[in-house]
């Protein structure tokens, strides 16, 4: 067993059950392995995790990178972000899907690390809303994480075969906007 394999399907147990509610036994039946042959791959179940998360990160922020690029003004990088972001939470790979799970009860030395890596992809979107021509009145913080909270909280109610994910997230923008 590989461990992009193993960390697929971790990471589809975690974005599914929650990071405490799933086992190092649960991954390793699915995976077809003895629990013990898993800490060949992560010396342990934070390991683990954070492994998860990391490739969650990249795998989002690849995504969002790549559609920014594209863009030159301001209001398109933004839909564009959030399309890629969207797109990359609703997708089959579900390694992003773990950026929007509850850290608060994670030991605090991970729950640190982990949120200093969403921090570092967020800075995208800091960077995305500094550059729109909003009110000088609106609290650019805040409104930009209403614009993640709605986006993140999309998986909870979104069912395929209704909208898209492009189109609930250039709907999103264009409300905020």
């Amino acid at each position: 067993m590989s461990r992009e394999k193993l960390l697929a399907i971790s990471a589809r147990r975690f974005a599914k059950g929650g990071f405490e509610a799933t086992s190092m036994r649960d991954i390793a039946g699915e995976a077809g392995m003895l629990a013990g042959s898993m800490y060949y791959h992560f010396p342990s179940k934070n390991a683990l995790i954070a492994a998860v998360y990391e490739a969650g990160v990249a795998e989002i922020g690849a995504a969002v990178d790549t559609a920014v690029a594209r863009a030159r003004a301001p209001w398109p990088r933004l839909e564009a972000a959030c399309v890629a972001h969207l797109g990359s939470l609703l997708s089959d790979r579900a390694h992003a899907a773990v950026m929007t799970a509850d850290l608060s009860r994670l030991d605090p030395r991970l729950r640190r690390r982990l949120v200093a890596m969403r921090d570092g992809y967020e800075r995208r979107f800091v960077e995305l809303v500094a550059a729109l021509p909003l009110p000088a009145a609106i609290d650019h913080t805040l409104w930009r994480l209403q614009l993640l909270g709605a986006l993140n909280w999309t998986p909870t109610w979104y069912r395929p075969g209704g909208k898209s994910p492009m189109a609930i997230a250039k709907a999103l923008v264009a409300a905020l906007r």
